[in-house]
């Protein structure tokens, strides 16, 4: 009699044993309750009992106990680690769990075009969400003394990209790995250039590389851009490109060069001054920077565009301007 007593608890324990697996099983399967993506941040000293009553208090959970059981039977893959995590409308805890437990922080892109300058690059950084935004109150030269105090114009630094980044990253750190990539392109370039270059030193080569960027996208071209502006300096010519003129302008650029403009004697006007401008005037890219450092071998003085993102290349003034009435004004 006491064995068939004894043997109906353990019949018993048993049941309750495997219902009890089968809540915990079916709490851990069941989405939990948000309608759409959203990023969930566990901060560092959070274990994963704050985790649970911290969905619970949010309404995500129906109940806590089967996640408090789950911890008793499974304590190592209940160790969560802080961080900025994605959570998807559909995941179940059971996916949370093991994904906090790996510590695989969600991953976002943020790329940055050639061409663009410093100051369209701290717009888009201001507009680019799950990251910490540091610079808002900051002048160019102030962000730009954060990251290098060899330089004191920020244009032109920072290599165009996309960067991965987390939400524990900030503004300040993309733009520090965007300055060391540039750094590093631009010394593997140098180290490499070709012999009888018109530079002083490698930032020259960086603003020869922005003038050549500004000029062209088609980057087939971008090697005779450089022969031509190298061969200009080296007759001791203007450069006469009208992206400094713009970048001369900054604000006060209408959509339109006038007359005016071009007579205008800025800093940065290739019409007006000597050689080349004093920074760079925009990002280049891998291409235009390998372009500056390896000009194609040429007699080209002039170039003008043919209206269709090509140009069409003269070695004469006289055959220049015929390209200029052709194209431009359409004789």
């Amino acid at each position: 009699m006491l064995q068939r007593i004894l043997l109906i608890f353990i019949v018993l324990g048993l049941l309750a044993a495997g219902g009890m697996y089968a809540y915990v099983d079916a709490q851990l399967q069941k989405p939990i309750n948000i309608s759409q993506q959203t990023l969930y941040q566990l901060n560092k000293g959070k274990s994963y009992h704050h985790l649970v009553k911290d969905f619970n208090d949010k309404g995500w959970l129906t109940s806590t106990l089967a996640f408090r059981v789950y911890a008793k039977l499974y304590p190592a893959k209940t160790n969560v680690k802080s961080g900025s995590y994605l959570l998807e409308a559909d995941m179940n805890m059971l996916d949370i769990i093991a994904l906090m437990n790996s510590g695989k922080e969600a991953q976002f892109k943020l790329t940055f075009v050639e061409g663009t300058t410093f100051k369209q690059w701290l717009l888009q950084l201001s507009e680019t969400p799950y990251i910490k935004q540091t610079l808002q109150d900051k002048s160019q030269q102030q962000v730009l003394s954060l990251i290098t105090e060899q330089y004191t114009h920020p244009e032109g630094l920072f290599f165009p990209d996309t960067y991965q980044y987390t939400a524990s990253m900030s503004d300040i750190d993309i733009l520090r790995n965007a300055h060391q990539r540039m750094m590093q392109e631009l010394d593997a370039s140098w180290q490499g250039r070709a012999k009888k270059l018109p530079y002083k030193n490698v930032y020259e080569a960086l603003i020869m590389a922005s003038l050549i960027e500004k000029e062209t996208g088609k980057l087939s071209e971008q090697p005779l851009i450089a022969s031509v502006f190298i061969s200009r300096l080296n007759k001791g010519m203007r450069l006469q490109t009208d992206p400094t003129i713009i970048y001369g302008l900054g604000d006060r650029y209408t959509g339109d060069i006038t007359y005016a403009n071009i007579r205008e004697k800025t800093a940065y006007n290739t019409y007006r001054i000597n050689g080349l401008p004093p920074t760079p005037i925009a990002m280049p890219g891998k291409s235009a920077i390998e372009a500056s450092m390896h000009p194609a071998q040429s007699q080209y003085l002039y170039f003008v565009s043919k209206g269709n993102g090509e140009h069409y290349f003269s070695k004469t003034l006289q055959e220049h301007n015929k390209a200029v009435d052709k194209y431009i004004r359409g004789k």
